[in-house]
């Protein structure tokens, strides 16, 4: 009897502890569901800030290496127009085309002490449009934004000149102006509508004239978030956008979840603001999360594995999709870099990614890491005639001709397009070894061209020397030496820019 009931008694402990258990474990399924769905809401408002600060960090340091780069150029064309001896206006506008070209600067322009603008084209008094030229002496680097016609809104970039003086005059500055539109087109990217940028002037003006998506947009930030969020909340912003700081938020605006994320870029007083819409992954992980809570009423017993699984298919999925939007941005850089360092006439590589490798080259000097090299600067005799002549059709068959004999003549060797008729060739390594044989091959080929009347190209050819402190020291010796043989040929009868 008494076995019995000790019997009895421990069936009833274990059925209740049993079923104590079974409370728990579905108690705390329940509630370590409902947990998992707070920490995904959680999850995806953390991803998504953490990705919007790395977008705007990473654009905002575009702008500002476009901007230093930009300023380390005027800096080398300031020193360049110091030793050039310009007596006249004919004088000045024809270096500014070769600095234009040479260093990449598209809307360079030089000013007097009499705040007298000079362009490689024209001359006017930039007194009212460049509130800086209000400044006897500029105080150093200036960054500034210009409103011109109305719409169009350039990013202007000046530096002073310091003692420069030219045909009689002191001059006190030189700048550039960027397009913001150039800007917008180097930063945008495209993930199926669920990332927007702009850029936006401290009083929350917008200067790139792109929408912040389907919710912010217009023209004002202020003014369009001011119906999604709090006053104080608006203050804020606009006391950060003032500061120069930067910030997250996140808001609700029409039942659409929305992160955005702002970054000073430095120097200029913009801010760039780029937004993320969190609907589409917070659907999809949520969605998820309901299910795993329906079925864990069924399948109490699996709640633990089945959260294992559910935490590893959503660590999975968010690398996924991490990893793809990686991936999809790497592919879209590497297009753009192949498109901006590829001459789209003649298929070599252009002047952009000259500047690239002088850079590169520069640095191997400076490192004392420099090996043998040579520098062949390239000029087509007649392209003015055939253009004049037989149309331009004709001259851009005849500087793809003058390409193509070239990249024949200097297998070796890496050829970039540096201007309208004018090409480099940097021999290294088989190509450096070669040159002799290459050079002399191909002044004869040109020759022979020059009776048959074929395309005619004058080459001067430099070596570097370890008394070199830049690469443009020994372009500047072969650009001499390729002058000599313009002349040599033209006494052949070439045809030369003047005839």
């Amino acid at each position: 009897m008494t076995k019995q009931i000790s019997s009895r008694r421990f069936i009833l402990t274990a059925i209740i502890g049993c079923v104590l258990i079974m409370t728990l474990v579905t108690a705390n399924t329940f509630w370590a569901s409902r947990q998992t769905i707070s920490a995904t809401d959680e999850a995806v408002s953390a991803v998504s800030t953490f990705y919007l600060e790395a977008m705007a960090d990473r654009r905002a340091r575009t702008i500002t290496n476009l901007i230093n780069n930009n300023f380390d150029q005027m800096e080398k064309a300031v020193a360049f127009f110091r030793e050039e001896g310009i007596e006249t206006q004919e004088d000045l506008r024809r270096v500014i085309g070769r600095v234009k070209n040479l260093l990449a600067l598209s809307r360079f322009a030089l000013v007097d002490e009499d705040n007298i603008v000079y362009t490689q084209y024209t001359t006017y008094t930039g007194g009212s449009r460049h509130e800086f030229l209000s400044e006897e002496v500029l105080p150093g680097r200036i960054i500034s934004t210009v409103y011109l016609y109305g719409s169009s809104k350039q990013m202007c970039l000046a530096i002073p000149t310091g003692d420069l003086t030219m045909m009689g005059k002191r001059f006190k500055a030189c700048f550039v102006q960027i397009d913001i539109r150039d800007i917008v087109d180097l930063l945008a990217f495209d993930d199926e509508g669920r990332t927007y940028f702009a850029l936006y002037s401290k009083n929350g003006g917008n200067l790139s004239d792109t929408e912040l998506g389907p919710v912010v947009s217009g023209n004002n930030l202020f003014e369009v978030i001011r119906e999604a969020l709090p006053e104080e909340t608006v203050e804020e912003i606009r006391r950060d956008f003032e500061e120069e700081w930067g910030g997250n938020l996140n808001f609700t605006a029409n039942g659409i979840d929305e992160t955005l994320s702002y970054v000073p870029i430095e120097g200029t007083g913009w801010e760039m603001v780029v937004l993320i819409r969190e609907s589409v992954i917070h659907d999809q992980i949520r969605g998820i999360s309901e299910k795993n809570l329906a079925f864990s009423r069924y399948q109490i017993a699996f709640a633990v594995v089945l959260l294992l699984l559910f935490a590893t298919l959503l660590l999975l999925q968010l690398r996924r999709i991490s990893s793809k939007q990686l991936e999809a941005e790497k592919e879209n850089s590497r297009t753009f870099l192949s498109m901006a360092n590829t001459d789209s006439l003649t298929g070599v590589r252009n002047k952009h990614a000259y500047i690239q490798t002088e850079h590169m080259i520069n640095r191997r000097i400076r490192d004392g890491e420099q090996g043998a090299l040579e520098v062949i600067v390239c000029d087509i005799n007649g392209l003015k005639y055939v253009n004049d002549t037989q149309g331009h059709a004709a001259g851009d068959q005849l500087i793809r001709d003058a390409s193509a004999l070239i990249c024949e003549s200097f297998s070796h060797g890496s050829v970039f397009r540096t201007g309208g008729d004018e090409f480099a060739v940097l021999l290294q390594d088989k190509g450096y070894e070669t040159k002799d044989a290459d050079i002399e091959a191909f002044n004869r080929q040109v020759e022979e061209n020059l009776q048959k009347g074929a395309v005619v190209v004058s080459i001067g050819s430099s070596t570097y020397t370890p008394e070199d402190k830049e690469l443009r020291e020994v372009y500047e010796r072969a650009d001499q030496k390729m002058y000599e043989r313009k002349k040599e040929l033209k006494g052949m009868g070439a045809k030369t820019r003047e005839s």
